[in-house]
């Protein structure tokens, strides 16, 4: 720490925030994960990580919910551009798949491009095992990982590694959409399919709070109130909840009373209003303010829950400036934080 002033300006050190810690000193480890190859509308979350990693330095690492927030330890393991090749490779063979998609329908589409969709579901079964692998390392040295997308598809491989170190857990879940559709345009593990595939194959997870669901399949509504183990906060029921009298912290204690003691948070950045997030790869009128989310996530902690993980998805950099890596910055901080706090209260 003795070159690191937390008052001072940022450091582009390579590790997340500028922060001067080594995977080793760590307690919380970031793993990118430049992954879009299922994208089906807009790309560029696979650029997401470096844009967040370039824009976290102009933070100001004051907290107003963690005391002395900048002794986090923290380290991002750096971007692969083994897999951000791989997935610039398969993400061109995709899109010409998907356009033929959109013009003919799935069923002729599928069978055409099948070995697209093979070689596209092939690679992603290997990132998945490859992220497992390097969680389920970091979980037996005592660390906490988190993934950073990249599309939603991408903590599958992390939630595993969890589900295999913990007991009964939940995952809370911040989106525009429900991700609950059983594979989606061939691809077993979609964006649109990671909280399916999470209840399908994870054992020790009891429990899915989903919170902002605003763009929805009547499949997956039927789904969701036919699990019980599936919680949905839609967007316009707290929305109307709110015309009627209700406020957000009336709704917070309702939606955290819903979650068991662990608790891992998957917040997809189209969870927030559009303003925010304006090059996601699939925008949504409605959402969240930040503020609100960094409200729900420290009063979790202050429930007494443990948070055991986390990811934040689906930033994409747009063509110019970088309004969406400053807010992913933002919220990657207010996760960062929480967690912390979290990992302090239960150390």
């Amino acid at each position: 720490m003795s070159n690191f002033d937390p008052n001072g300006v940022g450091i582009a050190n390579g590790n997340i925030f500028g922060f001067p810690y080594s995977e080793s000193e760590a307690e919380l480890v970031l793993i990118p994960v430049p992954w879009d190859a299922t994208a089906s509308y807009g790309k560029g979350t696979s650029k997401g990580p470096q844009a967040i990693l370039d824009a976290s330095t102009q933070l100001d690492f004051f907290h107003p919910d963690l005391p002395r927030a900048y002794e986090t330890k923290i380290f991002m393991s750096p971007v692969s551009t083994d897999w951000l090749e791989i997935n610039d490779r398969l993400c061109e063979k995709g899109m010409e798949y998907i356009a033929y998609l959109e013009e003919v329908g799935e069923e002729i589409a599928r069978l055409r491009f099948e070995e697209t969709i093979n070689e596209i579901n092939e690679a992603h079964r290997a990132l998945r095992e490859n992220l497992k692998e390097r969680c389920s390392a970091l979980l037996a040295a005592g660390k906490i990982p988190c993934v950073l997308g990249g599309e939603h598809s991408t903590p599958l491989g992390l939630l595993q590694a969890l589900n295999a170190h913990h007991d009964a857990f939940a995952i809370l879940q911040i989106d525009a959409h429900a991700d609950l559709r059983n594979a989606y345009e061939g691809f077993e593990q979609s964006h649109a399919s990671i909280m399916y595939n999470a209840l399908k194959e994870l054992n020790n997870l009891v429990g899915l709070t989903q919170v902002g669901i605003r763009d929805v399949s009547e499949k997956e509504i039927e789904f969701a109130a036919n699990d019980p183990r599936v919680h949905t906060f839609y967007d316009w029921d707290l929305k109307n909840e709110v015309y009627q009298g209700k406020n957000w912290s009336e709704q917070v204690q309702q939606i955290i009373a819903t979650l068991p003691q662990k608790v891992y948070i998957s917040f997809d950045i189209d969870g927030l209003t559009p303003s925010l997030c304006p090059h996601t790869g699939t925008p949504v009128a409605g959402g969240f303010e930040l503020q609100q989310i960094a409200f729900l996530c420290f009063e979790l902690v202050r429930s007494g829950r443990q948070i055991i993980g986390f990811d934040l998805n689906e930033v994409a950099p747009g063509p110019e400036g970088d309004w969406d890596a400053n807010v992913g910055a933002r919220a990657l901080w207010h996760l960062v934080c929480a967690t912390e706090l979290s990992r302090r209260q239960h150390a």
